[in-house]
């Protein structure tokens, strides 16, 4: 087992499903924040480090985060609820997506977020909000800044449809309808674009590759401010920070990244302002695990099933990306002698063929062995669709340290 792909050791995982049961989700908190201690430290003093809080919610990983000093970014107004509780203000806090509501809208304005606008619809609906809630005693300012979230046209590669490089897409403005759009947008006196988002990219795990996006980037916001003449205090250049999910794959070189963020803020002294950084899987993925257990097995011409307590009810990911998360399997009884491995197809209880969480390297497993999916932090159990089927929810365990310790 690559200890760098799971965050509790197999003992660990077996004492903990047999204290607490499965499934379960199980997140180590001291690993989490020993990753953004690693990343803050890396980054130059003029990057603000924000989780992305799609990643995983949980609000005692928001309130470990928080307590380190990290900004957040939201996309929906349940995440700024979550926030809110966790910051006694909102001024660490940015709020993204194609399609704001205008209660989405209003709670940003009223704990002071700075807003992403992703289209022309966004400075009306928070135009209209300024004209109506900002009164002497609303404690509202009657002006606004926000980022304007641009869509690449070319100089950014993205191979993922997560995000999807500079491809047609619902996020932002397209960069060759800027122009265009700035006219439109001076229709609203109230609101001022003095920022940028500009993010591409998903679970990249190459240092030059990011940085490669984000001198594109840097290119868009010295054009803007060239034909605006007004400054940038923010260049929100996004996540894409990535984990590996398989033995031997490489992880990305922070200090490369950050050392090279720094680099590219000085080759740039158009821009005084400040960068953000977005990480949400880096931060969270390598602090969690999904355990299950083994409900059966089966051959089926030639090609052998394990069929586990949970399926894509837990961890959609798989389907999504066509890109398991990594599995070891903890047997009932340890065996000394060398074990036999063979390409078993891990598949869930729900009545759908899609309901398959990849093939992995295994040894005969028989009911009731475990199965430990590791890196499982981000974006598992809240991307599941844990509805279908109405199988019970996972449970999850949020741990200071090892639960050996």
């Amino acid at each position: 087992m690559k200890a760098g792909l799971f965050a509790l050791s197999e003992a660990e995982a077996r004492a903990l499903a047999e204290s607490r049961g499965t499934p379960c989700f199980a997140y180590r908190l001291d690993i989490a924040r020993g990753r953004y201690a690693a990343l803050r430290d890396v980054l130059p003093e003029r990057a603000i480090l924000a989780y992305a809080v799609k990643a995983n919610p949980g609000s005692k990983l928001i309130s470990a985060f928080a307590a380190k000093g990290a900004a957040f970014d939201c996309a929906s107004i349940g995440e700024l609820d979550l926030v809110r509780d966790a910051l006694a203000s909102g001024a660490r806090v940015l709020l993204a997506g194609p399609g704001k509501s205008r209660d989405e809208l209003r709670a940003a304005l009223a704990m002071g977020a700075r807003i992403q606008a992703d289209g022309i619809e966004d400075f009306e609906r928070l135009d209209a909000l300024l004209a109506a809630e900002c009164g002497p005693r609303s404690g509202l300012a009657s002006s606004l800044s926000v980022n304007l979230r641009v869509q690449p046209g070319s100089g950014i590669e993205e191979t993922s449809p997560i995000i999807g490089g500079s491809s047609p897409s619902a996020f932002g403005v397209d960069e060759e309808d800027l122009h265009a759009f700035l006219k439109e947008a001076s229709r609203f006196p109230r609101i001022r674009i003095a920022g940028l988002q500009i993010f591409a990219a998903s679970n990249e795990r190459r240092a030059e590759r990011l940085l490669e996006n984000h001198r594109a980037a840097f290119a868009i916001g010295e054009r803007f401010q060239k034909e605006t003449g007004s400054p940038l205090d923010l260049l929100d250049l996004g996540g894409g920070l990535g984990i590996p999910y398989a033995d031997g794959e490489p992880e990305l070189d922070i200090a490369a990244f950050g050392e090279g963020l720094g680099a590219l803020i000085v080759a740039n002294p158009w821009f005084s302002g400040r960068v953000v950084v977005e990480p949400g899987r880096w931060l969270a993925g390598p602090c969690g695990v999904y355990l299950a257990r083994v409900v059966r097995t089966k051959t089926s011409r030639g090609e052998r099933f394990a069929i586990l307590e949970g399926g894509l009810n837990h961890l959609l990911r798989p389907l999504l990306t066509g890109q398991s998360f990594p599995a070891v399997a903890i047997r009932k009884s340890s065996a000394t002698a060398p074990i036999a491995l063979v390409a078993t197809t891990l598949a869930g209880p729900l009545c759908t063929s899609l309901d398959r969480l990849g093939v992995s390297l295994l040894p005969h497993l028989e009911a009731d062995d475990l199965i430990m999916f590791g890196q499982a932090g981000a974006y598992g159990r809240t991307e599941a669709m844990t509805d279908f089927l109405s199988h019970p929810a996972a449970a999850e365990h949020w741990l200071e340290g090892s639960p050996s310790a």
